[in-house]
């Protein structure tokens, strides 16, 4: 690319416009190509996220859509860094009762990414769904309900929360992506947190079962609303 610009600088003048002209549609469709790849129709994403959310949000929903398309051929496991990452810069956290007004609510990324605001559910549902459009296989990722001890190592105190699990094999110690800290660490080291039980769209698992006992979008009417409503706004994974 460097020896091209530098036998450009040798062309007439003008010629060279039109060169980089072509350069810079060359740069755009190979955008639109890898955008293409991932299974989210963002025209349709974008239009209602600036319908519902305004302007000023659809410029974050466009940063989340360039770090898809800039992580799709990474490593899995520097996606899951990436998206933990993303999450952690452009949320800020909310309770339902403060953000929705309801004593639970799981937001879809769309309402998240809206808001720019929400609580356990909402960053590890954006997270999962992230990596999902990603092309991380269902089977290496959970959704963890979990009981966070809050106070310190000597309290007792704990309090329901929800982190998302990713499973380099089906059995192996999962990595855990929280909101409550930055890192993301292996579930060995994270022993404030008490797994209750986790689910993905394909199972319900409870505490450490390696069997799913239950359909996840029978037993959770939450968990099924966001997957009806992702596709609904343009997430198709």
């Amino acid at each position: 690319m460097h020896a091209f610009v530098k036998q450009l600088r040798l062309w007439p003048v003008g010629y060279k416009g039109y060169i980089w002209q072509i350069i810079l549609l060359l740069v755009v469709l190979n955008g639109l190509v890898f955008a293409a790849r991932l299974p989210i129709q963002f025209n349709v994403f974008f239009q209602q996220i600036n319908q519902q959310f305004g302007p000023s949000r659809l410029a974050v929903a466009r940063s989340w859509q360039t770090m898809l398309v800039q992580s799709q051929n990474k490593p899995e496991q520097q996606k899951i860094l990436i998206v933990n990452d993303f999450f952690a810069r452009n949320l800020r956290y909310r309770t339902d009762i403060q953000l929705w007004q309801q004593k639970d609510y799981w937001a879809t990324p769309l309402e998240t990414l809206g808001k720019g605001l929400g609580d356990c559910e909402d960053y590890a549902i954006a997270k999962y769904i992230s990596l999902r459009a990603l092309g991380v296989d269902d089977n290496k990722l959970r959704l963890i309900y979990v009981k966070a001890q809050i106070g310190g190592p000597r309290s007792n105190r704990t309090q329901a929360h929800m982190v998302l699990g990713y499973f380099v094999t089906p059995n192996a110690q999962p990595l855990i992506l929280d909101s409550l800290i930055t890192k993301v660490l292996p579930a060995a080291k994270r022993t404030d947190l008490s797994p209750v039980f986790s689910f993905n769209s394909q199972g319900l698992w409870a505490n450490n079962s390696t069997k799913s006992v239950a359909n996840p979008t029978a037993r959770l009417s939450r968990w099924r609303r966001i997957l009806e409503q992702t596709q609904r706004e343009g997430v198709m994974w």
